[in-house]
């Protein structure tokens, strides 16, 4: 038989059996040069894809963009990608590269670019972000266009790509950008399209038709202001993005600089690299088997040098070498006219002992040797016929011109200088000085964008040559820009913490010389956060600056580890008047740990530059890069431990922000969550839409909450390292937003942190959490009420007299342990309405475990034993204590509360519904604006 098709032939070459779409279109408008391929017509069967069965030789009808259709039979329920109505029949139209289905009505309509020429819309160069891999239902591959299902597939942690691990390959490199260099600015943003993955009930923006579907790849999507249209309709919108509902709180890339040269995506992002997929409780993601997360190398660093046909298909002897060639290229995924190509024979001795770039796949005499043989070769390498011309495309660049590119025609004689004078004058620049420009190769891999400036004398074709000597795949990633030969102002800004506290620039410098060996000629230390033990690096080397900062993640200084932080610079003079940017923070470890989850669904939602990981480096990067924003609001996803650790932060550095009191909201995701529930923010995260929570930050109103602090003043004495003195233990302080316990309360709490650090992997779920709180409350039914003999209590000056209790705590919230009114809501003369605002905290009682589990229940409140404003508890031995969630046994002592300096603005959810909406992704978009000039 001639073939049985490129997807069974190819199907060991990481490639899965179906096609590609090489990521669906990117960015923007069309650049205008992509040509659509129509293949030469042939006699052959034609490949077979799965649940279908070739007919009648392929048609190419000229409508559709680069594919490559043949007519073929069904065997299963099929649906079309461009209508997503079910075909009907037996018959249907499918592209042999990209999988893609069309009725045979459709064809004419089609207006998809096939996979081969994805690479042309991409407007940026941006690489993505991809997490280990992990197993992703109700999503589809967005090269291949099948649904992935069971198979491990690869997402993106900044855009919506989901891939299948072997098609990763042959994505490009068209993810969001996200900030610029400096140099390379632009006045307008444009929209940012990606294919398919919308909601079912998605409607287009431009026809108001259901443009969604959950059968096939189908509709677009911009991934800034989210607005949905059909592949036919959203060419005709208005190019620049306004970044929809979401304009006011999203930091727009124009006004991001980082230079970012040497530094990945997931560095720039602070993305972990350990990420592991989690397990979703609703099954959109599943965990991959352990064993199995090791990440598929996808970058062109760890493909092979060659592109190599593993001989799983066998090409009968009367097979044209046209289409063995032409199958080959579509394998490859390769828009380029078969006759260019030859297939060649590889040997497994030839792997071996050959060189293979230098050797290209020839024989010991030199002479190309021929697939057609009478042995079947073992595999077959696809190499480039020389040519004595050859037309390349030259991008401008960021130089502001009416043209996306410049087709010149190059021969042995052009050197990379004469491309240059030969362009020049076309882009309008004929008086320019030669030397003030440079030619720039661009490698647009899906992993990492790589540049290289050219020399002025290299030759263009041996350049060309040696890219497909490389990988003819790479030669169609590759681009060439024409940009101005400036010397960029190189500063990285690196924010290095977990150095010693308050110490002088010179001893900062002098650790970071020992333990880092930085070069004072390029680096630039600044202690501007010496009481948290952080310092600024200002470096003015690309070099130096990696290899600081992959450095400091081995080095520990004081038996504590380093953490550096790449830090954007926002140039806030170019925000929109009316801007409020949000700085999200998220604590993955809280709670239920869906904070994962929720990094990733920020990060696509705004810029993933105003999204911080708790976990690395704590809130001081997210308030360094914000600190000269002069309006800004916060949001805390975490429990309210995590709340209170940015509350102090900000507390911290106030003095060092334009916009000294921003306001904060809450996204409850710890066990009890008491300020998220006083907030209206609810009793914890359950899977609420990510855009809706945006939504509500937006709405939510502003409100003053207290803060008090706790001076620790122990008289218990230590015995000093130095010369062995005794000396009393130094006073403590820390801050308190919701309550403080002593004595039983703290006590429960401390034996369920004592749980947690023994087996942290089984705290994962508030249900078992709260079991655990159980389990230790009914091991204190027997405890003696007698706390009020163990320490004495003054409030405003005046002392007051205890119950027998066994539990003591002072209320700032009305919510205590999950929700349970401890003060209760009956009237009492003698005491106010607790407020968060009133400066004044509220004292209570318990009896005991039982009583405490009686709050729980509503059937009791505690005992009300004061109200005021300074407060000093005594400890006559030593007591468990216990500050929002966070416990310690204190010794005997003082024990002062006070109020702590200004009150903090939180931010309180509205009673106001939202309007309803069938998905958040048609919400988020303004409405239609239509392009006047039709798309181009």
């Amino acid at each position: 038989m001639a073939a049985d098709g490129a997807r069974a032939r190819f199907g060991n070459l990481g490639h899965r059996g179906g096609g590609s779409n090489s990521s669906s279109p990117s960015s923007s408008p069309k650049l205008g040069g992509g040509k659509s391929r129509t293949p030469p017509q042939q006699q052959k069967q034609s490949p077979s894809s799965p649940g279908s069965k070739h007919q009648v030789p392929r048609q190419a009808p000229a409508a559709a963009p680069g594919h490559s259709f043949r007519k073929v039979t069904l065997t299963k329920p099929t649906f079309c990608h461009h209508c997503t109505d079910f075909i009907w029949g037996l018959g249907g139209q499918q592209c042999e590269v990209c999988n893609f289905m069309s009725h045979e009505k459709c064809l004419k309509h089609v207006k998809t670019l096939c996979s081969c020429l994805a690479p042309s819309l991409v407007r940026v160069p941006v690489s993505h972000c991809f997490r280990p891999p992990g197993h992703y239902k109700r999503k589809f591959c967005a090269v291949c266009r099948k649904i992935l299902e069971d198979s491990l597939a690869l997402r993106c942690e900044v855009c919506e790509l989901y891939v299948h691990t072997d098609c990763s390959l042959f994505t490009c490199g068209d993810c969001r950008q996200c900030h610029h260099d400096g140099q390379h600015d632009h006045d307008t943003h444009h929209h940012h399209w990606r294919e398919g993955n919308l909601s079912s009930s998605a409607r287009c923006e431009v026809c108001k038709k259901t443009c969604g579907s959950s059968e096939v790849l189908s509709g677009m999507r911009c991934e800034w202001c989210g607005i949905q249209a059909h592949a036919a309709c959203y060419v005709i919108l208005n190019h620049e993005c306004t970044f929809g509902r979401l304009r006011n709180m999203v930091l727009p890339p124009n006004c991001i600089v980082l230079q970012s040269r040497n530094f990945s995506k997931m560095h720039c992002f602070r993305i972990s690299e350990s990420l592991q997929a989690e397990h979703d409780d609703d099954n959109e993601t599943d965990a991959a088997p352990q064993g199995s997360t090791k990440e598929t190398p996808t970058s062109t660093d760890s493909t092979p040098v060659f592109d190599i046909l593993q001989a799983a298909y066998k090409c009968a002897s009367t097979a044209s070498a046209t289409l063995c060639n032409e199958a080959s290229l579509r394998a490859f995924y390769i828009p380029d006219d078969p006759q260019d190509y030859e297939l060649q024979t590889l040997t497994q001795q030839t792997l071996v002992s050959d060189d293979i770039i230098n050797r290209n796949g020839a024989t010991d005499d030199g002479k190309g040797s021929s697939v057609f043989k009478e042995t079947t070769p073992e595999a077959w390498i696809i190499r480039a016929k020389p040519k004595e011309r050859e037309v390349i495309k030259v991008y401008p660049g960021w130089m502001k011109v009416g043209v996306a590119y410049i087709s010149i025609t190059v021969n042995h004689e052009n050197t990379v200088q004469s491309v240059i004078q030969e362009v020049l004058p076309q882009l309008g620049r004929l008086k320019e000085n030669l030397e003030n420009f440079r030619l720039v190769e661009v490698l647009m891999s899906s992993k990492q964008v790589q540049r290289m400036v050219l020399p002025a004398e290299e030759l263009i074709l041996d350049r060309l040559k040696d890219i497909r000597k490389t990988s003819i795949r790479q030669m169609n990633q590759t681009r060439f820009y024409l940009e101005e030969n400036t010397k960029p102002d190189i500063k990285v800004e690196l924010l290095l913490t977990g150095l010693p506290m308050l110490l002088s620039n010179e001893e900062y410098s002098n650790i970071l010389k020992d333990s880092l060996e930085i070069k004072e000629n390029v680096v630039t230390v600044i202690p501007a956060y010496a009481p948290q033990g952080a310092v600024l690096l200002q470096i003015s080397c690309f070099s130096e600056a990696e290899r600081i900062f992959m450095l400091a993640k081995d080095t520990t200084v004081n038996n504590k580890q380093l953490t550096a932080t790449i830090i954007p610079h926002i140039t806030y003079e170019k925000l929109p008047q009316a801007s409020c940017p949000l700085l999200v923070f998220v604590n993955p470890k809280s709670g239920g740990l869906k904070g994962r989850d929720l990094l990733c669904s920020f990060r696509k939602l705004l810029n993933p530059h105003q999204v911080f990981e708790l976990t690395n480096g704590g809130p001081l990067p997210g308030f360094h890069a914000f600190s000269q924003v002069p309006y800004f609001r916060v949001l805390v996803c975490g429990g309210d431990g995590t709340v209170g650790w940015v509350l102090g932060a900000l507390e911290e550095i106030r003095h060092k922000l334009v916009c000294t009191e921003p306001s904060i909201a809450v996204l409850p995701l710890g066990t009890g969550n008491d300020l998220g529930r006083v907030l209206r923010w609810g009793a914890g995260y359950t899977g609420e839409d990510p855009y809706s929570i945006l939504m509500s930050v937006e709405e939510a109103e502003n409100v003053l909450m207290d803060r008090w602090t706790i001076l620790l003043d122990a008289q218990e004495v230590v015995d000093s390292m130095e010369n062995g003195i005794s000396e009393p233990e130094p006073p403590k302080i820390v801050q308190m937003n919701n309550y403080c316990g002593i004595g039983i309360d703290a006590e429960l709490s401390l034996d369920f942190h004592h749980a947690r650090e023994i087996e942290p992997g089984k705290f994962n779920s508030r249900f078992h959490n709260k079991g655990v709180y159980v389990k230790a409350g009914l091991q204190k039914l027997s405890h003696n009420r007698n706390l009020h003999k163990d320490l004495k209590l003054q409030v405003d000056q005046q002392e007051v007299e205890l119950p027998n209790i066994e539990g003591l705590i002072f209320l700032n919230i009305p919510s205590w342990g999950s929700g349970a009114d401890l003060w209760g809501s009956d009237n009492d003369n003698r005491y106010g309405k607790p407020r968060i605002d009133d400066g004044l905290l509220e004292v209570v009682g318990v009896t005991g475990v039982v009583h405490m589990g009686q709050v729980q229940g509503g059937l009791r409140s505690g005992i009300r034993i004061a109200q005021g404003s300074y407060f000093r508890v005594t400890l006559l031995k030593p007591i468990p204590v216990q500050v929002d969630g966070e416990p310690w046994i204190q010794p005997p002592g003082q024990i002062i509360i006070s109020a702590a300096g200004p009150k903090v603005h939180m931010l309180k959810k509205s009673k106001q519904k939202q309007k309803k909406s069938s998905s958040s992704k048609e919400s988020k978009g303004d409405p239609v604006t239509l392009s006047n000039d039709n798309g181009s």
